[in-house]
């Protein structure tokens, strides 16, 4: 099976890495680079839980063969941190409203709103909820995530 060289600049860091052609952007974050934060459920794309952002956009990594990213710039949850590596906006609301309950599709919802709130930076109630619908949490904790969002809105007005 040959291989084949990427390189991706993740969370801010360049890196190089030898994969098989069908390796996913998923399995190479995860198995390759150590990054443990993005999550596989469904490799389907469905549920949402592996989004990372590709050049600044959420995009399901178990649908993206890594070598087709290659010269991308990843955000995975781990990037979604402060700037002095404390807990970014949107992961500081996950905990002060209780926006995770078993944390499996945690880090999904986290880039998935990272990128939301970058564009959307006032977002309604109804406007936190159609950002989410694309990530399913299986505890239903969709009114604490929605308030997560919420909260991380303001979170990030403060900060400017």
């Amino acid at each position: 099976m040959s291989e084949h060289e990427v390189r991706l600049t993740v969370n801010g860091i360049e890196r190089a890495v030898r994969v098989p052609a069908r390796r996913l952007l998923s399995d190479c974050l995860r198995h390759d680079l150590g990054l443990t934060g993005t999550h596989v459920g469904c490799e389907h794309g469905v549920c949402g839980a592996c989004t990372v952002l590709v050049d600044g956009a959420p995009m399901r990594s178990c649908l993206l063969f890594a070598v087709s990213v290659d010269g991308a710039e990843i955000t995975t949850v781990e990037g979604c941190r402060a700037v002095d590596g404390g807990l970014g906006p949107v992961q500081q609301a996950f905990q002060d409203c209780h926006g995770l309950q078993c944390g499996f599709c945690t880090p999904g919802f986290v880039t998935t709103i990272t990128a939301y709130l970058r564009d959307h930076p006032e977002p309604t109630e109804a406007d936190a909820r159609e950002a989410i619908g694309g990530n399913l949490c299986r505890c239903t904790g969709y009114q604490n995530i929605v308030a997560s969002v919420l909260q991380a809105a303001d979170i990030m007005r403060s900060e400017r």
